[in-house]
């Protein structure tokens, strides 16, 4: 199969070196506000793939991402930040990197090139036909997540991806394809750039969406959030004024009994 592999066509820019600083950041910027406007053509497609998502996770399913280099690192952060955020647990959405937890600081060498460890990954959390695997890849031949979505596709898996390349062997193989084409990259092939920032605005919006479809937000807030720091202990007992007309002292009482603004919230009629 033949296609137009985008995001390793030369940069509209040349002689960057000879480019000022001044420059160079404005044509930086110049490319970066492309990004939002390829996300929204995608939109549909990533609404495709929500709706799967939030019908498994409903059912007690999970999110899985996987990825290599940058993809795997973006889908990691992800994955790390919705506990945190919407006060689910860790095993809900899990980010898989190739080469394992040591590649999220460093190269592994090699690691993308398996065909085998992705599914090796996968089965150490014991998926099931519940979950749900995006396979995230800017350029769309990276045979370690490939190669597990075609596993998980024989296994009855529900399978999605990100990549910046249209019609690339990862869209082939995904159930539900999310192709955001941002064209060539400011440095020639280097896509943790403009794809990159692809990848982490439709993750943005895969996990927070799913999150409100299954709950996790009242209004516009994380009342399901984890207190744990000071910041959010103030953000939380802010809420609380807002959502229940009482005082700063009453709301930090509710929250210290309570361990939650949601619950704080539930048992507010009920004799505090």
């Amino acid at each position: 199969m033949e296609f137009t592999k985008t995001t390793e066509q030369d940069s509209n820019y040349n002689n960057l070196e000879k480019m000022s600083i001044t420059d160079l950041l404005k044509n930086i910027n110049i490319e970066d506000n492309t990004v939002p406007k390829a996300v929204q053509k995608a939109i549909p497609q990533i609404e495709a793939l929500v709706q799967k998502i939030v019908i498994k996770m409903e059912q007690g399913g999970r999110l899985f991402y996987m990825g290599a280099g940058t993809s795997g690192r973006l889908g990691v952060v992800d994955a790390s930040e919705c506990p945190p955020t919407f006060g689910v647990s860790y095993n809900r959405v899990i980010g898989l990197i190739a080469g394992g937890d040591k590649a999220i600081r460093e190269a592994v060498e090699f690691a993308e090139d398996s065909t085998t460890q992705g599914w090796t990954d996968l089965t150490q959390h014991n998926i099931t036909e519940k979950d749900v695997v995006i396979g995230i890849a800017a350029s769309g031949t990276t045979p370690y997540v490939i190669a597990a979505l075609k596993k998980c596709n024989s296994e009855g898996i529900l399978t999605g991806c990100i990549t910046s390349n249209s019609n690339s062997p990862i869209s082939q193989v995904a159930q539900f394809p999310v192709e955001v084409i941002v064209g060539p990259e400011f440095v020639t092939g280097s896509s943790r750039m403009k794809a990159g920032t692809a990848q982490k605005l439709v993750l943005n919006m895969i996990s927070t969406t799913t999150m409100i479809k299954l709950g996790k937000v009242k209004g516009n807030k994380m009342v399901d959030m984890q207190l744990s720091n000071d910041k959010l202990v103030d953000r939380g007992i802010k809420m609380l004024m807002s959502e229940l007309s009482i005082t700063y002292i009453e709301a930090e009482r509710l929250l210290k009994k309570h361990k939650g603004v949601r619950k704080a919230i539930n048992h507010y009629n009920y004799g505090n």
